[in-house]
């Protein structure tokens, strides 16, 4: 599915794939900070089409001192979560820097599947790609790996606004 989506999708501003996001790059295209930051890195972003987040999962989570305390378990509505940003940063790339900063809104979630816990150590893989984009709202599948395992799976759709 790495078709350009459907929709009056504008020309990106940059057309390329981009190799690398690191950290301090999402933090300046995005507003999300700990501990509601939930990538720490974004590889093989093609604008309007794909991108893949990295979330390294540690123990010093603060989630997991209450899910749970004898054996922790990232919370099912944090990986969708990272899907929205992984996607989130997608878009700030896809439309270029005047976007950087704005707010993007969960606007639904469907067909959320917990296939696997995610759990302190491991690397988590966050492939999204768009499915459709008209205007500011964009619509995406998202799907979390861990050890080349579908953790978790969404579909979902975000509005992009000014704060």
């Amino acid at each position: 599915m790495n078709d350009a989506p459907t929709g009056a999708a504008p020309e990106a501003k940059q057309d390329v794939t981009v190799a690398s996001v690191d950290i301090l790059r999402i933090m300046e295209m995005i507003p999300h900070r700990y501990p509601m930051l939930l990538v720490d890195k974004v590889v093989d972003m093609k604008p309007r089409v794909s991108a893949v987040g990295i979330k390294n999962v540690t123990i010093n989570e603060p989630y997991f001192t209450g899910h749970f305390p004898t054996q922790p378990v990232m919370p099912g509505v944090m990986i969708v979560e990272s899907m929205a940003q992984t996607a989130a940063v997608l878009v700030v790339h896809s439309l270029g820097k005047e976007s950087e900063g704005k707010l993007v809104y969960f606007m639904t979630i469907d067909e959320a599947r917990f296939r696997k816990p995610v759990t302190p150590g491991d690397r988590v893989y966050i492939h999204v790609n768009c499915i459709k984009q008209r205007g500011p709202v964009w619509k995406f599948e998202g799907k979390a790996v861990v050890d080349d395992k579908v953790a978790a799976e969404a579909i979902f759709s975000a509005m992009i606004l000014d704060k």
